[in-house]
């Protein structure tokens, strides 16, 4: 219920409001409270514990002046979520870092020291310890935490849960009375308080019984008690209420709502319902809006048609699907919903490519129903549905038989982030599916697949500082290309082992692997990579100061790029080559280096080359004293850059720090389903 539409709780949400204030067991003892105020709601699912909770953040939010922060602790099927999850979405909230890979710990850190400074108000839905709650409290008593739990939490202090039961009978019979009409409550309020009390006065109960009657306008609210009380009376109320309307669907009806326990996250849209049930999505998307009338699915406020299954309900329907389909069946639509999703992800991706492209072409021969009209729709798809995309992702990796279908999702999932978000801004989300990749081809033996995963994961760890972790896993992504038989893995793998060292600052074992990387290279004739990697082993020898082996490899570089025709790269290696020269004491040949690299760069058009190089030129010459002679060639590279020109200094293009160029030398790649 939206807060325009809460009834009742008004004891509740005083006693809640009250107890913001009161007296702690700190403030008693004369001290200051060291942490966030924290008020527990407890109650069952279905007696509208969170619909209070949500009322009461409405109540006080302009207390809390830098908003209100939301999080889930307990998926649907009931398992608690991982700490490290819940802390980067409220970091995201606050648009706070939350590097890939980071440990719960750490990011647990982050979300106090960003919670600090501010005052919010914190909603933890549906934790199932005090431990997932602990971990998450802001360490400042400007913050309030509102936990929504099924019992007490027991472990944190000075917390007085609000118990929560039914309605009273007065907001239970004005519930009824928003689905029904004022008319037949009226006529009949013995009958409808008899409605009450067999659903409990629970407020899901309640939604469910009046999406029956609300639909069936010439059944009375009468016929509808007698018929709930002729049920067994075993069993919480809304289980009862809700076998009675789940009995009086459609068998078609029914089964896409058996169904819909299997969706990602609780999160439902027609396409997911269409793929579960085998219907077609405009069927799907009717009998989720009748489901939405019948209050056994909740609309959710969104760009895109999306629903959601409410939590109170997925055992049930657990339940249901276990009791009636068999295994194979539900398997089956498993392996149909993850099908929709990869073919919904090819689509995305696709859209982003040139028209003509393949991938374009292809995308012309898809239904239209599975087709986006052009990049922004496909973003705002992709945005939207994140979250059960990821989930989707999780779940076909945890059931363990559907392997195939999940490698195919985490690959077109890899492909739609990148086209639409790219690599960094979506480095977190990648992240978490390349550990889900590795622990597919861990469990199925696929060592190609374990050293994509292990390079991608190990290319993360370094862009955020974690290089010894990223050695760690670039030796085994070198163990593992070996064991496929992959050039590309072990070469690569070989190569990032050196650029680790050189972060670490260990030039010679740097050196050393970087030359094992070229010899593979020189095997198998790649030309370009091995230009690449002279250059790669002349910056370590630069590093440790061996300026003589630094030039021998850079003159090497230089005439692989010349061999290959790549003007802009022997532009560059050219001006590292004069660097290197000026490094050694050798001025006149670190002028005529320039020099040349100039020209080159004149050729490559690469205008902010050509002007760093002028400022290069200038520093030099004023060195040999030729002062007239470096104004001219700073006043070119002013000409060159405008008002972009650096303030003094000698530019350059300077070699790449090591955990950069083994970012810029990663293609991500996706968990192939080839094998």
């Amino acid at each position: 219920m939206t807060a325009t539409q809460f009834l009742g709780r008004r004891r509740e949400l005083k006693d809640l409001r009250a107890d913001i204030e009161r007296a702690g067991l700190d403030t008693l003892s004369g001290k200051k409270a060291p942490r966030a105020r924290v008020l527990l709601i407890a109650g069952r699912p279905g007696t509208g514990r969170t619909a209070l909770a949500e009322e009461l953040l409405d109540q006080v939010a302009d207390q809390y002046p830098d908003g209100v922060l939301r999080a889930r602790l307990t998926a649907p099927d009931r398992t608690p979520v991982p700490t490290e999850r819940v802390a980067r979405d409220l970091l995201n909230d606050l648009e706070l870092p939350a590097p890939p890979g980071e440990s719960a710990d750490d990011l647990a850190e982050r979300l106090r020291e960003g919670l600090s400074v501010r005052r919010v108000v914190l909603l933890l839905d549906d934790a199932k310890s005090a431990e997932q709650v602990d971990e998450l409290l802001p360490q400042t008593p400007d913050c309030l935490v509102v936990a929504v739990a099924e019992g007490p939490l027991t472990g944190i202090p000075d917390v007085r849960p609000c118990t929560l039961g039914g309605l009273d009978t007065k907001s239970a019979v004005e519930l009824l009375t928003r689905h029904t009409g004022s008319v037949r409550i009226t006529c009949d309020p013995r009958s409808a308080e008899s409605l009450v009390e067999e659903c409990g006065a629970e407020p899901a109960a309640l939604e469910i019984a009046g999406g029956w009657l609300a639909v069936r306008p010439k059944e009375s609210v009468a016929d509808l008690a007698k018929q709930l009380h002729a049920l067994e009376r075993e069993g919480p109320a809304l289980a009862r209420v809700f076998q009675h309307a789940y009995a009086s669907l459609p068998a078609p009806a029914a089964r896409i709502l058996r169904y819909l326990s299997l969706a990602p996250e609780g999160y439902v849209d027609p396409h997911t319902a269409s793929a579960l049930a085998g219907c077609s999505v405009s069927a799907a998307r009717t009998t989720l809006d009748d489901f939405v009338t019948l209050g056994l699915v909740r609309g959710v406020d969104s760009e895109l048609p999306q629903y959601e299954v409410p939590g109170c309900l997925t055992p049930l329907l657990r339940g249901l699907t276990e009791t009636l389909d068999r295994p194979a069946e539900v398997q089956l639509a498993r392996a149909r919903m993850l099908e929709r999703t990869v073919r919904l992800l090819t689509s995305c991706r696709a859209v982003t490519e040139p028209d003509g492209s393949p991938a374009r072409k292809k995308l012309a021969g898809l239904p239209s129903a599975l087709r986006f009209a052009d990049p922004e729709a496909a973003a705002e798809w992709l945005g939207v549905r994140q979250p059960a995309l990821l989930a989707a992702a999780r779940l076909a990796v945890a059931d363990g038989e559907l392997d195939t279908l999940a490698r195919r999702l985490m690959a077109a999932l890899v492909r739609a982030l990148v086209a639409h978000r790219g690599p960094e801004d979506a480095a977190a989300e990648l992240y978490g599916i390349h550990r889900l990749v590795l622990d597919v081809a861990e469990r199925r033996d696929l060592p190609r697949e374990k050293a994509a995963a292990l390079l991608n994961l190990a290319d993360l760890d370094a862009r955020t500082g974690r290089t010894h972790d990223a050695l760690a896993r670039y030796r085994a992504a070198l163990d593992a290309g070996r064991a496929a038989g992959d050039p590309y893995a072990t070469g690569r793998a070989m190569e990032s082992v050196g650029g680790a060292y050189q972060e670490l600052g260990d030039w010679q074992r740097a050196v050393d692997w970087y030359g094992r990387a070229l010899a593979q290279r020189l095997t198998r004739g790649e030309r370009a990579d091995v230009a690449r990697l002279h250059g790669r082993i002349a910056t370590a020898h630069t590093y440790a100061g061996r300026y003589g082996d630094a030039l021998r490899g850079w003159r090497s570089a230089v005439a692989g790029y010349r061999k290959e025709g790549d003007v802009p790269a022997q532009a560059r290696a050219l001006s590292e080559l004069a660097r290197v020269q000026e490094y050694a004491g050798r001025p006149e040949d670190s002028l005529y280096t320039c020099q040349e690299a100039v020209e080159w760069a004149r050729q490559a058009k690469d205008v902010r080359l050509q002007a760093a190089l002028q400022l290069r030129l200038a520093d030099t010459l004023e060195r040999l004293g030729d002062p007239a002679a470096a104004k001219l060639h700073r006043g070119a590279a002013e000409r060159m850059l405008g008002e972009e020109m650096p303030g003094g200094g000698s530019g350059g293009p300077a070699e790449a720090k090591p955990s950069e160029q083994a970012a810029n030398t990663c293609e991500i790649r996706s968990a192939s389903a080839e094998d």
